[in-house]
């Protein structure tokens, strides 16, 4: 590997990495306080789960960004699919602020419903350029698929 895709790859880490502590920002204070008061649904996941979940799906989600951004001059579909990227990151963090900075459970519903529809869209020009970045995001959609039902049953419950 060159050391500017090195470099690439780093900074593609790093912004990935850097949205999901943003959104912990809004998410973490509100974990023991408000969350935990929530009436949830039976398949709700333990809180243990998501520090191990969302660390890994932004690592797949930046290699695969950093896999599209590799082929950007040969293909311009990369360059769609990396401001795509861009818009899903945005809506993922802006999650975070709606559901627990705001603690408005139905303002993110509606917002992971444009998050989700933002990553499959990515996903679709993602594979258009490279087959291996649409099967990195591929968890990403399943696991924000999930994160929708329990969104919409957290609505619902409460």
């Amino acid at each position: 590997m060159r050391l500017k895709q090195g470099v690439a790859l780093v900074v593609s880490l790093i912004l990935a990495q850097g949205a999901g502590l943003l959104g912990s920002l809004a998410t973490v204070p509100n974990i023991d306080t408000w969350y935990r008061g929530l009436a949830k649904p039976a398949f709700t996941p333990p809180d243990s789960a998501f520090p191990i979940v969302w660390p890994l799906l932004f690592t797949l989600m930046a290699v695969a960004a950093w896999l599209v951004w590799l082929r950007r001059n040969e293909n311009a579909t990369a360059k769609t699919g990396l401001i795509w990227y861009g818009v899903q990151l945005i809506c993922n963090v802006a999650w975070s602020f709606l559901f627990f900075g705001m603690q408005s459970p139905s303002a993110a519903l509606v917002e992971i419903l444009i998050l989700l529809a933002a990553i499959i869209i990515t996903t679709w020009y993602f594979y258009k350029v490279d087959v291996k970045a649409a099967i990195l995001m591929t968890p990403y959609i399943l696991w924000v698929g999930y994160a929708t039902i329990l969104n919409g049953s957290i609505v619902l419950l409460n």
